[in-house]
């Protein structure tokens, strides 16, 4: 904090000084009168014409477009220069700037533009945005000299502007070098801004608001302590599913917070937004592309306005074999003027084969890079200068060749669905895949989300409310209510309902579990197998329904969904996976059926369901065990053997889904700090498993932990990040060389014990927290409040499960009776076991689009090719 006041205050007295110096000169020549001039902040629209002030030669101009140049004024997206020399500026008021090198691009050659120069703007104030614009541009008139004292005050009023915007004024923090110092401090214990930190704010902002509302909707007003209330929403929001009220009692007001918060909380309605959000981002992004490619064009003699037919967004040709080529690329620097970085090309680079560092659209790190060691193909684009038209697509003569399975087919991709040794207009198509894919899965999803809730939430209704009303009406609920909030609560997994014995009055009703239980799969174990299937489907229906030639560019993205998943959304993944992931489900759900069955044997509980029902309800309960949290029978009433295999698998219910996510993550390696060795050949992983290797006998990836001796830079910058905050990460084990076909499991190895310690930690610190807290209820009752009963509902609210012991005495779950203080400690427990599940921070698919996406992914196969080159000298 101290630096950057320093910083601005040095800022301030050097902009004056170069004012003064003429690095900054500013000439009005037409003064304009208003009310409203510029500042800093504000989103302006100007056309300009730069010339060199050394030989008079024009080398952009926006007159010459006919379109005006849009930025924010003060933000750092121009040069100095102009930052500065825009200032208290009224709309329709002309400028001349002559801007030294100090103010400009100080000694660099940029595009036409040498080193050292000092650049001459004609600049015209078109617009400032939320202003309205005049009705007439009314000029200034002096006595003496009016443009030579206009320019004189217009310097000195920018002088004071710069001033006022970097200083420190009188009475601010600077006084109090205490507050500076605790703010630092704090600063520091901060995490880092990424989608786990977003997503633990999102959910605890909104139980601290909601709790309120709910506590203070009660009816009589504070019947419901703040405690119960906290609780009641947490458990709601993390789909957790334990009440320590009955439901049935509270206001219907509080019912529909409750409703709402179970799907606000879902991870399906979270991953939307991450959709959405990702999608907006390339959006952006590819707004800058356009804008950069049409200005280049432009500037090359071509006409932005007049091309041809538009083609489908971001292709690209693909010119087959060459040795060197010529390209324009931009430098985005921060202190690029006005499009600089967007409207003129650096100066032409010629570049030998090798393909350049991954870059989204503009290389920031120009130059020379070595070649790969490999016998494989490379295809570079020499025609990077093609034609982008306003809505981001391609002349029609580019189309050839630019379709997406012709880049996939060149570039299938290294492990978990990596891209490397891609030139700019592939990186560049890449990106149109991906943002083409998330335009697809921002409609499947949200239809998804809603169809199958609304679907299951009317059947159950129609259902209840003609077959079997009675439950729900002796509870003084509304039977179509019922079904509303059990569908939703079943779909979400939250396990919540309004009727105070659960599901026990279903136990003989087939409909309404065989509904539930299939939301309960859909909407969480077994979710990325369907959506893994709805999209299958739709392009075989795609194909049988049309020609060859037809959605041609849908058919490839639904292609690029299926190939590269985990690019693009958190929850859809390869197919080897998703067979996995439904093999892990049929295996723990038969596991959880059959054990319903024989470890009950004898039980007269159990014994007293129909054998017809019976089945069912074994069904049922296997699959709400592991995260439905419904229950057909009362949990207490069944045998202890199966209790105990309860608690086993609401603590691994999460285990399928987020291993596999993580596992099947971009930067894996990266979020592990452990690395494969790479093929030298590259290409995808599964075909690499299949090629031998005269060095290596074993024809699987062997797997080694990075050490400081690794003779790489790029391995010993791997060990220097820290993977706080980052999701589940796991100390590597030491290397085992030759270790053969159990190295093809080490990453699932690395990702379970990292989960285990997450997770177990925090499940014995709140076992022994709220056993010491109860310990009165435990003397009073030793068998209702066993240490096992508490591992039972602790281990429930950490999983999100939502199953409880109960209570002999009342319908609502076992933390109910406990003091105060231990649903607190539960609360906290329930919001930590939400976020088990997440993708960790590294996650590609949770990740906006950025430069350093690529940067790492170049990055992670320099590491695995550098740990392959070492591998090699060793064995030599």
């Amino acid at each position: 904090m101290q630096g950057l006041l320093l910083s601005l205050s040095l800022l301030a007295s050097a902009a004056v000084g170069v004012l003064a110096a003429d690095d900054l000169n500013i000439d009005v020549t037409l003064p304009v009168e208003c009310d409203r001039k510029t500042k800093k902040g504000d989103k302006i629209s100007v056309h300009y014409s730069g010339t060199l002030k050394s030989n008079g030669q024009k080398f952009d101009a926006s007159y010459d477009r006919g379109t005006p140049f849009d930025f924010n004024l003060g933000a750092g997206m121009v040069i100095k220069g102009w930052d500065e020399g825009l200032l208290d500026m009224c709309i329709g008021e002309k400028r001349t700037l002559t801007i030294g090198p100090s103010y400009g691009y100080g000694q660099r050659n940029v595009g036409p533009i040498p080193a050292g120069s000092t650049l001459v703007f004609e600049t015209e104030l078109m617009g400032i945005d939320g202003v309205p614009k005049p009705e007439s541009i009314v000029t200034k008139t002096t006595a003496d000299s009016p443009a030579s004292s206009a320019s004189g005050k217009v310097v000195e009023k920018v002088a004071s502007a710069v001033k006022q915007a970097a200083e420190v004024p009188d009475g601010s923090l600077h006084r109090y070098p205490w507050i500076i110092a605790v703010a630092t401090r704090i600063r520091s214990c901060l995490p880092p801004l990424n989608f786990i930190t977003v997503h633990y704010a999102y959910f605890i902002s909104v139980c601290l608001v909601m709790s309120l509302v709910f506590w203070g909707s009660s009816n009589p007003s504070r019947s419901l302590s703040y405690t119960d209330s906290l609780f009641l929403v947490v458990s709601a929001m993390t789909e957790a599913g334990l009440n320590t009220v009955n439901l049935s009692q509270v206001t219907s007001w509080q019912q529909t917070m409750l409703f709402l918060l179970v799907i606000f909380g879902s991870s399906i309605w979270v991953s939307i937004w991450t959709v959405i959000a990702r999608k907006r981002a390339f959006e952006q992004r590819f707004k800058d592309v356009m804008r950069t490619e049409r200005m280049r064009t432009a500037n090359r003699g071509g006409s932005a306005i007049s091309l041809p037919r538009r083609q489908h967004l971001l292709s690209f040709r693909m010119a087959g074999l060459s040795t060197g080529s010529t390209e324009f690329t931009s430098i985005p620097t921060r202190d690029d003027p006005l499009g600089l970085e967007e409207t003129t090309p650096v100066a032409l680079q010629d570049r030998p084969s090798s393909p350049p560092h991954i870059v989204f659209a503009d290389d920031p790190h120009p130059g020379t890079r070595g070649t790969a060691t490999s016998t494989a193909t490379q295809y570079r684009d020499t025609q990077p200068n093609r034609r982008v038209l306003n809505d981001g697509e391609l002349a029609e003569g580019d189309k050839r060749d630019g379709d997406m399975r012709h880049f996939l087919t060149r570039h299938p991709g290294g492990r978990n669905a990596q891209f490397y040794n891609l030139s700019r207009a592939e990186r560049e198509h890449l990106g149109g895949c991906e943002y083409r894919a998330l335009k697809v899965l921002a409609v499947i999803v949200p239809l998804y989300f809603v169809l199958w809730q609304l679907l299951g939430c009317l059947a159950l209704g129609a259902w209840l409310n003609n077959n079997q009303p009675g439950p729900p009406l002796q509870n003084g609920i509304n039977p179509w209510w019922l079904g509303l909030f059990n569908g939703a609560s079943a779909f979400n997994n939250s396990g919540m309902s309004l009727l105070d014995a659960n599901m026990i009055p279903f136990q003989n009703s087939y409909f309404v579990l065989i509904t539930m239980a299939l939301l309960i799969l859909a909407g969480n174990t077994a979710y990325p197998i369907f959506l893994r299937l709805i999209i299958s489907t739709l392009l075989v229906m795609m194909n049988l329904a049309t020609e060859e030639g037809e959605l041609s560019a849908l058919k490839d993205t639904f292609r690029f969904i299926l190939q590269y998943p985990r690019r693009v959304y958190t929850n859809l993944f390869p197919a080897r996976a998703t067979w996995w992931l439904l093999f892990m489900l049929v295996l723990l759900n038969s596991i959880d059926w059959a054990a319903f069955e024989l470890l009950n044997l004898g039980n007269p509980a159990i014994e007293s369901i129909p054998p017809g029902s019976r089945v069912l309800d074994g069904l049922f309960q296997a699959i709400a065990v592991r995260s439905g949290g419904f229950y057909v029978v009362p949990i207490a009433s069944v045998y202890i053997g199966l209790q105990v295999l309860y608690v086993i698998m609401m603590y691994i219910s999460a285990y399928p889904v987020v291993i596999t996510m993580r596992h099947s993550n971009v930067y894996e390696e990266r979020s592990l700090g452990i690395y494969t060795e790479d093929d030298i050949m590259g290409g995808d992983a599964e075909q690499r498993l299949h090629r031998g290797n005269s060095r290596n006998p074993h024809p699987y990836l062997d797997t080694y932990r990075l050490g400081r001796d690794s003779v790489a830079a790029t391995v010993g910058r791997a060990l220097t990040r820290a993977f706080t905050w980052q999701g589940v990460g796991a100390r590597p084990r030491p290397p085992i060389p030759h270790q053969g076909a159990e190295s093809r499991i080490s990453f699932i190895g690395q990702q379970i014990q990292g989960q285990l310690a997450h997770d177990l930690w925090w499940l014995v610190i709140a076992v022994l927290v709220i056993v010491t807290i109860n310990t009165s209820n435990f003397m009073g009752d030793p068998i209702g409040f066993s240490v096992f009963n508490v591992i039972f509902e602790v281990v429930s609210a950490y999983g999100c499960v939502g199953i409880s012991v109960g209570l002999s005495n009342e319908a609502y779950s076992f933390s109910g009776a406990w003091h105060p203080a231990s649903k607190l400690v539960l609360c906290a427990v329930m919001i930590r076991g939400r976020h088990r599940g997440l993708p960790v921070a590294l996650d590609r698919a949770v990740r906006l689009p950025g430069e350093e996406l690529h940067q790492e992914e170049e990055e992670d196969h320099r590491i695995r090719r550098s740990m392959t080159n070492r591998r090699g000298s060793l064995e030599t």
